[in-house]
């Protein structure tokens, strides 16, 4: 498969529907900024509704919608419209899909979440097209350890943590890790502009402590173990008000979070401090108008919030797990902290509250670092550097 008269036709499929994340934003970044001489970039939507689709209209991203063609789905999933098991999927999507491969005519598939990895790896395989698998999620996930090192042509993960633990088959030279783009092109916000505009929109003391929560409200992220930890730094500061404010969306309407995290807020005595922000876009103000993030997820792979964040001059503390260690470097650009206690944050947000100095430097380094390496220009010729060498090679 040798593309050299012409631009290489890289199809990115996404779910559509509700799901939106971090997974899309940096896709969506990748493709236009991809060189137009060199490569056609098609989004195919399977739901042409919800937020991510709005976002494509809104922008003017053209993309091919097909509702008509069932996803493979879990258990959780086959209640959503437009899903279907295995049975279903190979009776009714398999050959549409490879249909759509036929008349796109694509080079290269480039999946970026697990539900378009599996649905589209074997339509891709079997018509002949190369398979791009960029992984963003667990290491010890099924598909990235047995079906990826089989099928997948080529593997992207976003961190050294996210790489395939145990891998079915041996998968150097085949795995790369690049980490997610991030725009670093608009200037931030002025912080004390951003923290009037905060405190007046939400009736918050000037003197108080804002600490934010930014990311989807998912078990894994834990935002009761912020609600905890918020509890713990206003127990050590009582002449202090510390708001807890968590940014993000409900992923699983079921797992109830949005009523358990305010009871345990209620419980711990921060009640009336801990807010659920819900979505907010642009979210850089609010990211740059608190005193610091924290991250207490587990098993984060790579986060962008976090990038983000230290770009924006917003001190981050997060737990030392997943990701995060590759991010930060601890009493430089920032602080990690054991995963498992709660109270392991006070220590981190005392320190940057008594001491100005250490704050300033830490800010600083983190900007500097955050602007060396996780730059557009760089995810963008890496990725493309791939692109060439799978259209040049046989699978």
């Amino acid at each position: 498969m040798v593309r050299t008269s012409k631009r290489i036709r890289v199809l990115f499929p996404f779910v559509g529907g509700d799901e939106i994340g971090g997974s899309h934003i940096s896709a969506m970044m990748l493709i236009r900024n991809l060189d137009p001489d060199r490569f056609d970039p098609r989004i195919l939507i399977h739901r042409p509704t919800g937020p991510f689709a709005e976002m494509l209209r809104d922008s003017g991203d053209v993309f091919e919608a097909v509702p008509d063609i069932p996803i493979l789905g879990s258990e959780r999933t086959l209640a959503v419209s437009n899903s279907t098991g295995v049975v279903g999927y190979m009776r009714r999507s398999l050959c549409p899909l490879r249909a759509v491969l036929k008349r796109t005519d694509a080079d290269i598939v480039h999946t970026n979440d697990g539900r378009m990895h599996a649905n589209w790896v074997l339509p891709t395989r079997l018509s002949g097209r190369a398979l791009l698998w960029h992984h963003r999620q667990d290491p010890d996930g099924v598909g990235i350890n047995k079906i990826a090192p089989l099928l997948a042509n080529r593997i992207v993960t976003v961190s050294e943590y996210a790489k395939p633990n145990n891998p079915l088959r041996s998968i150097q030279g085949r795995c790369d890790i690049i980490h997610s783009p991030f725009d670093f092109a608009t200037d931030p916000p002025d912080p004390d502009t951003a923290r009037a505009g905060l405190c007046a929109e939400l009736g918050i003391e000037p003197g108080a402590l804002i600490l934010g929560y930014f990311g989807t409200i998912i078990v894994r992220k834990r935002p009761d173990h912020f609600v905890r930890s918020v509890a713990a730094i206003q127990a050590q500061m009582p002449e202090t008000p510390v708001y807890g404010l968590i940014f993000g969306e409900m992923e699983r309407p079921d797992s109830r979070l949005d009523e358990t995290v305010p009871a345990l807020a209620a419980q711990l005595g921060v009640g009336s401090r801990v807010r659920l922000m819900g979505f907010r876009s642009p979210i850089q103000p609010y990211m740059a108008g608190i005193d610091a993030m924290l991250v207490p997820a587990l098993n984060e792979p790579f986060g962008r919030t976090l990038i983000e964040s230290m770009y924006l001059g917003t001190p981050v503390i997060a737990t030392d797990h997943g990701g995060n260690p590759e991010a930060i470097t601890h009493g430089k650009t920032g602080f990690l902290v054991d995963k498992d206690d709660p109270s392991a944050f006070v220590e981190p947000v005392l320190t940057l509250k008594k001491d100005p100095d250490l704050r300033s430097r830490i800010i600083a380094a983190a900007k500097a670092d955050v602007l060396e390496n996780y730059g557009t220009d760089k995810h963008v010729s890496k990725i493309s550097a791939i692109y060439e060498q799978l259209v040049t090679r046989q699978p």
